[in-house]
């Protein structure tokens, strides 16, 4: 593994980013910005003991929880490495040939992908080759924190510490960059997929509810909170599952302060990632971060009240990025775009 000196090679036009996400997978495309946002998802049909792949994306994610026997809805990257080796790469194959707009694959020159910054060398080889025999004739890899970094507009090229929280769909990313390179980080394998899990596991142990992922991850886009409402209950919601005392379909309402409740064992992972990262830095960085406070990105920084929560616990400053969800694509297309980031590259 080894960094890329930007005069090494120049990016030609139909060369494409990808943010290869636990929940969602964005494309890139030189010049275009992002042409494709999906959600990692991939159904298999199994007719007469022969396994096919049946839809993928957007079609295949409509179907979870809802699909026959002999179609299995599968997420082949699980904290925020790839689970399915097959799956993924046939699913990178299907996006670039969804933006191409043609069944053939076009060749594309290089590709760009992001890895979480604590993957092993074995996790990111199988992302590189995901996207190697998906069509690229060399790709360079980018820490995930970097890219959400670049695309929040944070100075990563200066000699000055900068702090972000990057929680995606599997992991959440805390680290201090400066000067192209991360300072000091940690992955917390935690992140949007364990919150709906939580939420989950909750519903089914204070109301003898079964709820599915669907249910559970609208319920956390909706109504998700960091701590508890100011007025012990907070808003409601009405939810739809199964009653595990009698197994007959059922309506109930849970209020805010359950949601926040649900949801404060992954909270506090996150926020204990944040901890060893601020007493693991240099004094200097420390400094600079002091001043500047640090940024949230990813899907997971739209939790409401978590900027606040996070800076009631840290007592630094919490901001959130302009459009979270996009920070990662946009840093990698940046990165792929711009001489002046090209030194986060790495080559493999």
């Amino acid at each position: 593994m080894s960094y890329i000196n930007p005069r090494w090679f120049n990016f030609g036009p139909r060369n494409i980013a990808i943010d290869l996400g636990t929940a969602n997978t964005l494309i890139y495309q030189r010049g275009s910005g992002i042409v494709l946002n999906e959600p990692s998802v991939v159904a298999i049909e199994t007719i007469n003991g022969i396994k096919r792949i049946k839809a993928v994306g957007e079609e295949a994610k409509k179907m979870m929880g809802k699909a026959p026997t002999n179609i299995e809805v599968i997420r082949p990257l699980r904290d925020g490495v790839i689970a399915e080796f097959e799956l993924a790469e046939a699913m990178i194959k299907h996006f670039i040939q969804k933006v191409n707009g043609t069944k053939s694959l076009l060749r594309y020159q290089e590709i760009v992908i992001c890895v979480p910054s604590g993957s092993t060398q074995v996790e990111r080889r199988a992302i590189r080759d995901a996207a190697s025999n998906s069509g690229a004739s060399q790709v360079f890899l980018i820490l995930e924190p970097m890219a959400a970094a670049i695309g929040a507009d944070m100075p990563v090229t200066e000699a000055f510490g900068s702090m972000l929280v990057d929680i995606g769909g599997g992991t959440t990313e805390v680290a201090v960059l400066s000067l192209h390179s991360l300072a000091y980080s940690v992955s917390v394998r935690i992140g949007g997929d364990k919150m709906d899990d939580a939420i989950v596991s909750y519903v089914r142990r204070q109301h003898n509810l079964l709820i599915g992922e669907a249910t559970a991850e609208r319920i956390k886009k909706e109504y998700g909170i960091a701590s508890m409402p100011t007025d012990d209950l907070g808003g409601s919601i009405q939810i739809k599952g199964r009653d595990l005392v009698n197994g007959f379909p059922k309506e109930i309402t849970i209020t805010q302060s359950e949601i926040a409740e649900a949801l404060s064992e992954p909270i506090g992972a996150i926020v204990e990632g944040v901890r060893v990262v601020l007493e693991n830095i240099a004094p200097e960085l420390a400094a600079d971060i002091v001043d500047q406070g640090f940024v949230l990105t990813g899907g997971g920084a739209m939790i409401r009240g978590l900027d606040c929560h996070l800076a009631r616990t840290t007592g630094l400053s919490v901001s959130v990025a302009n459009n979270p969800l996009r920070c990662v694509a946009l840093g990698i297309g940046r990165a792929m775009e711009d001489p002046a980031y090209r030194g986060a590259l790495i080559s493999m």
